[in-house]
């Protein structure tokens, strides 16, 4: 059996592209994402430490009340279909994009 690889060229570097790209964003956002908590926890930090000082005053119950809500199962996981959506948008590789992403993700 004569396999023809030029036919199959754009198939393949549509995947490969997919998956690259997929990947690349995967790792960006889990490196954005450690930065991220990073900044956040030094702000309860310096937000602790001015409580401590007397400086202000944090209503806690306040902010666990606004925060819950966004932690939850069912919004956690419309803002992962949301991320997909956006990321993959009139993407001709999404199918391949979409593992590139969850690997990039894993691996950053």
């Amino acid at each position: 059996m004569d396999v023809d690889l030029a036919s199959w060229w754009p198939l393949a570097s549509q995947l490969g592209v997919g998956l690259v790209a997929g990947f690349a964003a995967g790792y960006a956002l889990k490196k954005v994402g450690k930065l991220l908590a990073v900044a956040i926890g030094l702000l309860f930090v310096v937000v602790q430490v001015l409580a401590w000082q007397g400086f202000l005053t944090v209503n806690w119950g306040e902010v666990e009340a606004r925060v819950d809500p966004l932690l939850e199962v069912d919004s956690l996981e419309s803002g992962w279909r949301a991320l997909v959506d956006v990321l993959t948008y009139n993407l001709a590789f999404a199918g391949a994009f979409v593992p590139g992403l969850i690997l990039g993700i894993r691996r950053g």
